[in-house]
């Protein structure tokens, strides 16, 4: 039997202690704790050469804030990859592009990621030239450091790895993964404030129940992301089903 992929996540982090607490607790926890996964967390200072441990400087040219230097993030992640020549180094930033779920797949190819957290007004570019492959970002906004977009990294790929969900399904059915948001969850009670569970999902039915999901996760990508509508390949059967929801939907709001 071939042995279980275990992924190494190696974060260059001034905050060790907010990426590490990612072992504590859930999924992300227990596949660190059942060896599916590897977290350790660099600190650049520590390579610093200035003996107050400085890693930022004023920027050139002159602005508000202050840069992350070459030399402790060179020295720090020089020595990741020197151990691991195959680690791929990916800097957490607003410029980056947005990380989605096929960003997420393809990182979880690899098996050893080194994770740079900017912080401040950002990097010397120089070090991005030098040592990042690529750059991702969260979204169109600005967080105070790359940490917490390491934490969602990380967590987003062990959710991919085989083992680290008590149901391996779960995975496949989360939005994103078919192109679609996901279809709406219930459990009991039956009823609350005399809101029912839908009939189709306790007529134990499974063609059924897959056919109304399905209609569901199409009608709710359609009304909340329809940019991801668009580039959806929409099969005839699919958007019979959309056309449905549409008629229910405007049905249900004339009442």
């Amino acid at each position: 039997m071939a042995a279980m992929k275990k992924m190494r996540f190696d974060v260059v982090t001034l905050f060790p202690e907010m990426v590490e607490s990612l072992q504590q607790f859930g999924i992300v926890g227990r596949a660190f704790t059942s060896d599916l996964a590897q977290l350790q967390c660099h600190n650049p200072r520590d390579d610093a050469q200035e003996e107050n441990g400085r890693i930022d400087d004023r920027p050139y040219g002159g602005g508000p804030g202050m840069v992350m230097q070459y030399q402790p993030l060179h020295s720090t992640i020089g020595r990741l990859k020197r151990a691991s020549e195959q680690a791929k180094v990916v800097y957490l930033s607003p410029q980056g592009k947005k990380l989605d779920q096929a960003s997420i797949k393809a990182l979880s190819t690899h098996d050893h990621l080194i994770l740079l957290c900017g912080r401040y007004e950002g990097v010397d570019e120089r070090l991005l030239q030098d040592m990042v492959d690529e750059e991702y970002s969260l979204g169109d906004y600005v967080i105070s450091g790359g940490e917490l977009a390491a934490m969602v990294v990380i967590d987003a790929i062990i959710r991919t790895l085989p083992g680290a969900l008590g149901d391996e399904q779960s995975a496949v059915q989360d939005s994103f993964e078919s192109g679609l948001l996901d279809y709406p969850h219930y459990t009991r009670p039956e009823s609350i404030k005399g809101e029912s569970v839908p009939e189709v999902l306790l007529s134990g039915d499974h063609n059924k129940i897959a056919e109304w999901r399905l209609k569901q996760a199409l009608g709710r990508t359609y009304l909340r992301r329809p940019d991801l509508v668009a580039e959806y390949q929409m099969s005839d059967h699919e958007q019979r089903l959309l056309d449905e929801f549409l008629a229910e939907n405007s049905s249900n709001s004339e009442k």
